[in-house]
């Protein structure tokens, strides 16, 4: 028989149960990122503990917080907070509980991030390496516009305008684990409404550009019927005309670096190195 969620529901279920509804009201990367912090940590430590939800206190889940923070950093944690308070949020509003117990927690301090970036003469080396190499213009885009990895691998043939000389950055391609399978996520929708914007294309990148245009005109000449038409718009794609993936573009990156001897960062810190040269 069904579980009287006034008397019996333990918090574990409660949490699976709304983690349902969640799904068809976030995008779906939120949902990914939300499924894999409950089945990481918060649904071991609640399934152990076994509180009902209408007993669950402040004090529970800040004893989860106090013993998560000895293993992972205070940013995870604080990812944990928004987890479990949007939930019982929804219990509120369901009239499953009276108050919100985690509206009276002390959430960690946000770890400060000192980002690792190159200064000119670590992008001129760089630069000078990704002549001729198929990943020379994405890498090159997230160092001179300053793009997200999924801003790169988002950027279509549409958004640019080789007369007025721009280019559009409007649509994303975000990679992430859903339900256990692993799935890529196309949008129109940038991270931040100021993250949709329009970039002025310099006469070297215009060059680059149209020389990536004709070399995927070659290709899809050269293969045939085996070259990929799913990503005919997509400018960052490979020589059968399949779109990179987030991880082969991160995973080459690292790799550049290390074959020329270059101090490692991540892809992401391209972008700190743009705002840097910029300053």
């Amino acid at each position: 028989p069904p579980v009287d969620p006034q008397t019996g529901l333990v918090f574990a279920d409660f949490l699976q149960q709304w983690l349902c509804v969640a799904k068809s009201t976030v995008m779906l990367t939120t949902y990914a990122s939300y499924a894999g912090m409950m089945k990481s940590a918060i649904l071991p430590y609640f399934s152990e503990k076994g509180i009902l939800l209408k007993n669950l206190t402040s004090r529970d889940i800040q004893d989860f917080y106090t013993l998560q923070l000895k293993r992972v950093s205070a940013n995870t944690v604080i990812h944990y907070h928004a987890i479990i308070h949007r939930a019982l949020k929804y219990a509120v509003k369901m009239d499953m509980i009276p108050a919100n117990p985690a509206d009276r927690i002390e959430r960690p301090k946000k770890d400060k991030f000192v980002g690792s970036f190159y200064d000119s003469h670590e992008v001129h080396e760089l630069f000078f390496h990704l002549e001729g190499h198929p990943l020379e213009l994405p890498i090159k885009l997230g160092a001179f516009y300053g793009l997200r990895r999924s801003e790169i691998l988002g950027l279509k043939w549409s958004a640019i305008d080789f007369t007025a000389n721009t280019i559009t950055i409007r649509h994303t391609v975000t990679s992430c684990n859903v339900d256990g399978k692993h799935v890529e996520v196309a949008s129109d929708t940038t991270k931040t409404k100021s993250s949709m914007r329009t970039l002025p294309l310099v006469p070297d990148f215009r060059d680059l550009l149209l020389r990536k245009k004709e070399e995927q005109a070659h290709y899809r000449r050269l293969c045939g019927r085996s070259y990929c038409t799913d990503y005919l718009d997509y400018v960052c794609v490979n020589e059968l005309g399949e779109r990179l993936k987030p991880n082969t573009l991160s995973s080459g990156f690292k790799r550049i670096l290390e074959t020329n001897g270059m101090r490692v960062i991540r892809l992401h810190d391209l972008r700190h190195s743009c705002a840097s040269l910029l300053l």
